[in-house]
């Protein structure tokens, strides 16, 4: 048994307007940019939807948005998303990119959130 949760929304944007999307999302949904010391890529966006991530992730790709789902077990879950439809686009050893039916990025990540707010609101799967 492993349990996962939808961890966040991130907006992949092209590093050269990465700056800009950053403020326009924290103004548009009232909360505050601040980018990461240790991850410059990743601007997250603060104070807005308790346990929910909302990052801008610089990019050398085109603009679009992925969700990230965290987990106890990568492995697991991205055999679960598999089974479902998913196809594998990159297995990072850590966390692994999924594209779903439709498309859309999806990333397979460990547990990000604190202890509480995953083991909270993740949900167990056999």
């Amino acid at each position: 048994m492993h349990r996962s949760r939808l961890f966040g929304m991130l907006v992949d944007t092209p590093a050269s307007s990465a700056a800009a999307a950053a403020d326009f999302w924290a103004a548009a949904l009232g909360g505050s940019a601040r980018q990461s010391a240790d991850e410059p890529e990743y601007t997250r966006v603060t104070g807005t939807v308790a346990g929910f991530a909302m990052v801008v992730q610089s990019v050398d790709d085109q603009a679009r948005i992925h969700l990230d789902i965290e987990t106890d077990d990568v492995q697991a879950e991205a055999e679960r998303l598999l089974a479902l439809g998913a196809t594998l686009v990159t297995d990072n050893g850590g966390h692994k990119i999924l594209r779903a039916p439709g498309g859309h990025l999806v990333c397979v990540v460990p547990v990000q959130s604190p202890s509480e707010v995953f083991d909270a609101d993740a949900k167990s799967w056999p």
